[in-house]
Formats: structure tokens, C-alpha cells, sequence
């Protein structure tokens, strides 16, 4: 599960290196990419209702979840109600301090109004390491390093996607993340955090571990809220390692 932004496309830098060794599915949630939006409330609640829904249609009970940012906090709400098999969480949304949250509703709108201004301009921004470093310091601990093939479907995404704006209404304005004691999660949990996340800050973490106490903790050194695009190779190792 995708956070912001591009929909199944934000996995494309480790998708072939999962694909190996696990079958991989890579969903659209409502509003993003191929996916119709919701008709009625957007929601952290309805939009892991959509993935549970999914799950249970495909036959897919059990099923290893992994998710990013905003996904990352879906899978552990699967988790905490009992859906899927194990659950690898990347950065996940929702451990916020009222303060923490208000800081990333008021730097990421800008950022998405921005984006949008800039929309025709961003494959010709993205191609420069400066223009990298300027629009995704936020977002990556070394954006100048990135190519503009694993940055440019995100920021698209967050330009374009109908949900973009319901879906950080959801996070900012909607409750924070429940948790799951002990022993009532269905499968292994894993929480991977980059020590360099400017979005959802590492302190978060702390919180994570708390309300979900059997989950592993896992770091990435130079990593900022992409891991996927960052550190690929670590990203890739953690999914396979915790997972069946």
C-alpha cells in the first residue's frame, strides 16, 4: 500500500527485486492511480475498509501487507483488526503529537500546491539534481542522488491523484493511529523508520513500538521517508525478511 502520491508506481525501484522471490500485489488505493475514488467519506477507516474488502474478494486471507507513509499505516490497522498475515509498516503516518501533526499538514500543503503550479515544468525540474534538491528535500535524505524515473510518479501523483487533499484531510484532521496489545496481531509486524524522515519524524517511532508492542523496530541509517527510493536494496532485504 502507497502513501501520497502515485499509487502503485511509488514501488516501482524494488518491485522487480520483491517479484523475485515473492508474488507481488501492488494495489491502487480509492483515489489514486487507477482506482475510482470513494463515494462517501474519505478516511483512514474507509480506505483500509477498501483494502480489507479487496483482500477478502481476492481470497487472499493471510496475505503478507506492506505499506509506506500513508500505507504503512493502513497495514497496521489491518493488523490491529485482524486482517492479513504479516505486516511490514515503512514510515507510517498516524504517531503524530498534536503539534507534530499540525507541522506536517502545514509544510506538505505548500509542498502540494506547489507541485501543481509546477506540474508541466516537473520532468525537466526532476531531471536536474538541483531541481531534486529543491522539491524533495522534504522527502528524501539525499534527493540529488535519486534519478527523476523513481522521483517523478510520486510527485506526479501528488499533483494530480482526486485524493491527494481528502486523503491528508484524513491524516491531519481525522484520529490518530489506535494500536494492538500483545498477541492480537495476526502474523510477525515490522516498523522500519529512516533516522533522516523530515514527514513523520523519528520520535514517532517510539510511539509506534508502544502501541504495537510485538512489532520490530527496524532503522535506516541514511534514509528520509522514502525508503524505497533511498535505501531500495535495505527496503527490499527487510519485505522479504518479514515476510512468509
Amino acid at each position: 500500500m502507497h502513501g501520497l502520491g502515485a499509487g502503485w508506481h511509488s514501488w516501482a525501484p524494488i518491485l522487480d527485486g520483491l517479484a523475485e522471490h515473492r508474488e507481488v500485489i501492488a494495489v491502487d488505493l480509492p483515489g489514486f492511480g487507477d482506482t475510482p475514488s470513494l463515494t462517501g467519506e474519505v478516511s483512514i477507516a474507509a480506505l483500509t475498509d477498501s483494502v480489507a474488502d479487496f483482500i477478502r474478494e481476492q481470497g487472499l486471507n493471510g496475505v503478507s501487507t506492506v505499506g509506506q507513509s500513508m500505507g504503512g499505516r493502513i497495514v497496521l490497522e489491518l493488523a490491529r483488526r485482524g486482517v492479513g498475515g504479516d505486516t511490514v509498516a515503512l514510515d507510517p503516518g498516524g504517531f503524530w503529537s498534536d503539534r507534530e501533526r499540525l507541522v506536517f499538514g502545514a509544510t506538505l500543503r505548500p509542498s502540494i500546491a506547489l507541485v501543481r503550479v509546477l506540474r508541466g515544468m516537473l520532468p525537466t525540474l526532476l531531471g536536474s539534481s538541483v531541481g531534486r534538491t529543491l522539491l524533495l528535500a522534504q522527502l528524501s535524505a539525499r534527493p540529488w542522488a535519486l534519478s527523476r524515473e523513481t522521483v517523478l510518479p510520486d510527485v506526479r501523483g501528488l499533483a494530480d491523484s482526486p485524493a491527494t487533499i481528502a486523503a491528508l484531510n484524513a491524516l491531519t484532521k481525522g484520529p490518530k493511529q489506535q494500536g494492538a496489545p500483545a498477541g492480537t496481531v495476526p502474523g510477525r509486524v515490522t516498523i522500519g523508520w529512516g533516522r533522516r524522515d523530515l514527514v513523520t519524524v523519528p520520535r514517532q517511532a517510539t510511539r509506534a513500538t508502544e502501541l504495537y508492542p510485538d512489532a520490530v523496530l527496524h532503522w535506516f541509517e541514511r534514509c528520509g521517508h522514502f525508503p524505497q527510493w533511498d535505501a531500495p536494496l535495505e527496503a527490499t532485504r527487510l519485505i522479504l525478511d518479514s515476510t512468509d
